[in-house]
């Protein structure tokens, strides 16, 4: 490893006679072996010379160690001595920059100390030089001086607060709190002097003193400075109180327009003669109309409480719809910063709303909640309220509002009953096939008199009369629902969709089912459609209701329940539509199972009751279609619940055709095919636009008629052998019923002796029930079938019938 070498001589596995063979591969190469030896043995030679001179030449090397190790300690030893006095030079050096710096220290505490004394020194100079000039101006009423030099005096003054316990410092500080105090008295006697309590106000007061004197009040206790502004804001209203009293005939609320004009001319006059006396940062001028709008909401609370039996409707909304516009007007002109400490708190910001059909609220008022699909994709996010003064004086009529409430009330009915009263004067609406389906007109009148309201009442209150008012909503909404909805839809004897002694009565065999006409097959449509609306318009009023009342009541609004009124008044309508198509077709299936279908000869045609169901199809289907055109997903519905309500009766008239001969089964499974194709074709039928089924109506079609052909189908299989005819029906229908086979067997028309060995043979190649289930296949066998529910109806009409 530390001398590579290629030398065979030197491989670890090193084997002689290997190497003998690869030195005389033959025997002609044996004739070389004087040769070969001299090489091996002149190399023998070299090796022992290198060994020799090896071994000669580490003679000497243990002396030439010892002697460089002592070489090296006593570089080490001199090493160590160096760094020694290295640090010892060091130590000193440090030493000597202490004491150096020590005086350098000594010097800056010196400097900083001395400069400490000099400036307090000069503090203290301007101090009582300060105090003493404050006490002078102070009798002088020198104001304007006094405002500059009393911010001066009091900003040193803060430089002492740690040297307090001084007496003469804390006797200067006495001095300036007394000297503070006395202006604050004299600026006060000041201001009554210019402005008395009683009488009327002195015409050319000090205006300039007065002026300075209210810079001064900025500097001295704020409690002097809300002073000043509560006198002179009481003395500047005080006829304001004796003009308008309780007792005075301006004080009703038919004259509330003279309290607005008289305040705005207060302040026209205040700007004029004393609009630079006082500060602008006081904000005066909104001071003395935010104290006018709470004296005025506390007077016209009063007055309203004692004259309540006087309020009308007409009269408080004028009252307030006056207040709204003053405060309106204040918002413009005022910022609303002194409302901090009033009573009145700034609007908040509603919750961001997720309703795609806001409007803006300062359109007309005849504007009516829509639903517009472009709209959708654009929401529009709630206005956030900006008037600061919102209810700083209408607050006062909240607990009047329920005259307000009151009358909406009355309003609504006597709406619904004009309503009530049109729809039998005009009648139902006129067939109008091309438009589609028209949503009542009464509908859109009834939302565009609940936006008024909601707008209405939201501009005088967002707190308890709103969530009154979605109560009367709530009652009439229902009405609506039940009075002009349900109570016009057409009558059917059994409109509930149950079993009816009238409709039992009056049934017969073969006999002629009323239909509805086409105009009450479109007033249907026009209610369906009008309930459709209904139902997300009033989602929509829900969410405004939310945004315009106070975030707190937000959950005591729900329109829930008025929302399932229209929903069942929707399903009420898709039902009507579906037993009146149903019924139209049961006279045909009738027709269909009291046809002698072993004497069919020969398969033609699609029958004539095919060709009568068909027909009946075709004239309501595209009626009812083009009247739901702006409702496309209820006449899915309607689609569906006819082909759920249709099928299982189609298959229960097929179980009633017995017997049946191969050829009679042939013709009922080529109807039963034109069937299929019809309804599959249903959703567009009659139409020149034709569309694709949707997946879920087709699914049905294709699964129920399905069933009627494999019944058909197993009614023609022969019925030898019998085992095969058993797996061929369990195959085909995959229908555990003994009852269902028993129908099979009866429209082959085999024997009771050849049914019992059938069914019997049919009970033993039943599938054997899953591991684990018990009882499964008594469960499967009792399990009843729709068609099975159909013919208990049947019986139980019959019986019904024999006992009346």
């Amino acid at each position: 490893q530390v001398f590579p070498s290629q030398d065979p001589l030197d491989r670890a596995d090193f084997n002689a006679v290997e190497y003998i063979n690869t030195l005389f591969p033959t025997e002609q190469s044996l004739a070389n072996i004087d040769e070969v030896v001299n090489k091996i043995r002149l190399k023998i030679r070299r090796l022992d010379d290198n060994i020799r001179t090896v071994v000669r030449g580490q003679t000497n090397v243990g002396q030439d160690g010892r002697q460089a190790l002592e070489e090296a300690q006593k570089a080490i030893q001199q090493l160590f001595g160096k760094i020694k006095d290295i640090k010892d030079k060091a130590e000193k050096s440090e030493q000597m920059v202490k004491e150096i710096t020590r005086d350098i220290k000594q010097l800056d505490h010196a400097k900083r100390h001395l400069t400490t004394s000099i400036t307090t020194l000069n503090h203290l100079h301007m101090l009582a030089g300060g105090v003493d000039s404050l006490e002078a101006m102070t009798r002088r009423r020198q104001y304007g001086e006094v405002a500059n030099l009393l911010q001066g005096v009091v900003n040193v003054l803060e430089h002492f607060n740690k040297y307090m316990g001084i007496p003469q410092i804390r006797q200067l500080s006495e001095r300036v709190k007394a000297a503070q105090n006395e202006l604050g008295q004299q600026i006060l006697a000041d201001f009554e002097e210019a402005f008395p309590s009683q009488g009327t106000k002195r015409p050319g007061g000090p205006s300039n003193v007065l002026r300075d004197a209210c810079l001064v009040a900025n500097v001295l206790d704020p409690r002097i400075k809300q002073e000043i502004i509560k006198k002179f804001i009481k003395q500047h209203l005080s006829e304001y109180l004796v003009l308008f009293q309780e007792n005075q005939d301006v004080a009703w609320l038919d004259k509330i327009d003279r309290r607005y004009a008289w305040i705005k001319r207060q302040l026209v006059d205040y700007e004029e003669k004393y609009g630079r006396m006082f500060p602008q940062e006081w904000c005066m001028t909104e001071r003395i109309a935010v104290e006018f709008c709470h004296v005025t909401r506390t007077e016209l609370a009063k007055i309203m409480r004692t004259r309540a039996k006087e309020i009308e409707v007409k009269l408080l909304l004028f009252a307030i719809q006056r207040t709204t516009n003053f405060e309106g007007l204040l918002a413009k002109r005022f910022s609303g910063c002194t409302l901090a400490d009033g009573t009145v708190k700034k609007p908040e910001v509603p919750p961001p709303s997720t309703n795609p059909f806001l409007e803006d609220e300062t359109g007309t008022e005849s504007d009516e909640i829509v639903i517009e699909k472009n709209d959708t994709d654009k929401p529009k996010k709630p206005k956030v309220p900006d008037n600061p003064f919102h209810g700083i004086v209408s607050k006062c009529f909240e607990p009047h509002l329920y005259v307000y409430i009151e009358s909406q009330d009355k309003n609504l009915g006597e709406l619904i009953d004009r309503f009530v009263a049109d729809f039998k004067a005009q009648g139902p609406p006129k067939p109008n096939v091309d438009e589609g389906g028209a949503v009542l007109p009464s509908c859109a009148d009834l939302f565009v008199y609940y936006k008024k309201c909601m707008v209405q009442c939201s501009q005088l209150s967002t707190g308890e009369p709103m969530i009154a008012l979605t109560t009367i909503f709530q009652k009439y909404l229902r009405e609506y629902a039940w009075k002009i909805l349900s109570g016009n839809l057409p009558k059917t004897t059994s409109s509930s969709g149950g079993l009816t002694i009238t409709s039992l009565l009056k049934e017969k065999e073969g006999s002629e089912v009323a239909k509805f006409t086409l105009e009450e097959l479109c007033l249907i449509c026009s209610i369906l459609s009008t309930a459709e609306y209904c139902l997300a318009t009033t989602q929509q009023l829900e969410e405004k209701l939310k945004e315009k009342v106070d975030a707190s009541l937000i959950e005591r609004i729900n329109l829930t329940g008025e929302m399932d009124t229209f929903s069942i008044v929707i399903s009420n309508s898709i039902q009507l539509l579906v037993q009146d198509l149903d019924a139209a077709c049961d006279p045909a299936l009738t027709a269909m199972s009291k046809m002698q279908w072993q004497n069919v000869e020969h398969v033609g045609d699609q029958s004539p009751y095919v060709t009568s169901v068909i027909l009946h199809i075709k004239q309501n289907v595209p009626i009812i279609r083009d009247n739901l055109a702006s409702t496309r997903k209820y006449f899915t519905q309607f689609c569906i619940k006819f082909a759920n309500s249709f099928i299982p009766k189609f298959i229960n008239h097929l179980f009633k055709c017995k017997p049946i001969s191969m050829v009679g089964a042939e013709q009922l499974l080529l109807d039963t095919h034109s069937l299929k194709m019809v309804l599959l074709d249903l959703p567009s039928i009659g139409s020149q636009v034709v569309r694709k089924a949707p997946a879920s109506y087709t699914k049905i079609v294709v699964k129920g008629m399905t069933r009627a052909e494999m019944i058909l189908k197993v009614v023609m299989a022969p019925h030898e052998p019998p085992v095969v005819f058993v797996d061929n029906y369990i195959k085909l229908l995959a229908d555990c019923s003994t009852d269902t086979f028993q129908k099979i067997l009866d429209m082959k028309g085999l024997k009771r002796s050849e049914q019992s060995s059938m069914l019997d043979l049919f009970r033993q190649r039943l599938p054997a029930p899953p591991s684990g289930v018990e009882n499964a296949g008594s469960l499967s066998l009792n399990a009843p079938t729709p068609e099975q529910e159909s013919s208990r109806i049947r019986k139980l009409e019959k019986l019904i019938k024999k006992r009346l």
